[in-house]
């Protein structure tokens, strides 16, 4: 709902059609955000149990599924989530072919592979939201620490999202200039990765950040903008040689024809990237 509430507020659609299982729960949410209407862009709401009849012809499809319990392993969650997947996917295919689809659950690299699996769309419409989020947390820390806004800082986490996320040190900037070395001898240090640990620690989960973050990776796809984002794309075919297909986070430009390709030359750290999480 923080997605939507998000694509909503920021004007990027003609209409939102929210599914969910649950026919009450989520026709509530669209009554609420209806009744905002007169503070609001002009945007037509449709909210239903039915995948096919309300998504039908869309232009992005933005998955989601429930939240993990806290007891749940990562195993029992992924088991779960794919099969989730495993209904609704085949759905969304049919009445949209052309669409792209945008996974934000976790684990999301695992789910955008198994969404590109279960899809049979081109590997360049499947984007996960990667560590587009853990990049946003890093800047954040790095804006605090050196007194500038955070939309001024460039720098990327890539890789796995949560734990296994790796920042790019060297992309870091400010206003175009490097700092990596200004860094070093502060001896500063930057928890990114820890940051959703302590939001779901205090308040039980995360919503607005992932909201912002998904409806800025709309805009680049819808808009056609082609920025740079750090997400979750299948890596195979950009290291010479590699046949392995893995999702993992690279920064990307992203498109109306989803991703359009990686900045810079990656294949040393895919590599890398790509034995790490064999291991």
């Amino acid at each position: 709902m923080a997605i939507a509430q998000t694509i909503l507020t920021e004007g990027l659609a003609d209409e939102i059609a929210l599914v969910d299982a649950e026919a009450d729960r989520v026709r509530g949410e669209m009554l609420d955000l209806q009744h905002a209407a007169a503070f609001l862009p002009r945007v037509r709401i449709v909210a239903g149990t039915d995948v096919l009849a309300l998504t039908r012809s869309s232009d992005l499809a933005i998955i989601t599924v429930p939240r993990e319990t806290a007891a749940a392993s990562r195993m029992d969650q992924l088991r779960r989530n794919v099969a989730l997947l495993r209904e609704v996917m085949p759905t969304v295919a049919e009445g949209s072919p052309e669409s792209l689809l945008l996974v934000v659950s976790n684990p999301v690299d695992v789910l955008a592979y198994a969404a590109w699996k279960l899809s049979g769309f081109p590997s360049s419409r499947v984007i996960g939201s990667g560590t587009d989020l853990d990049s946003a947390r890093l800047r954040c820390l790095l804006a605090e620490h050196l007194d500038v806004g955070a939309q001024d800082m460039q720098a990327y986490m890539v890789s796995e999202h949560g734990d296994g996320a790796l920042a790019l040190w060297w992309s870091i900037r400010v206003g175009g200039m490097p700092v990596l070395s200004y860094l070093q001898k502060t001896h500063s240090l930057f928890d990114a990765v820890g940051c959703a640990g302590e939001v779901i620690g205090l308040k039980g989960y995360t919503s607005w950040a992932i909201g912002y973050s998904a409806a800025s990776l709309a805009r680049s796809l819808l808009r056609d903008q082609r920025r740079v984002h750090p997400v979750s794309v299948l890596a195979k075919g950009f290291v010479p040689g590699d046949t392995h297909e893995v999702f993992l986070s690279l920064p990307a430009r992203l498109g109306r024809r989803g991703v359009l390709g990686i900045v810079g030359n990656m294949s040393k750290l895919l590599r890398d990237l790509i034995q790490i999480n064999r291991r």
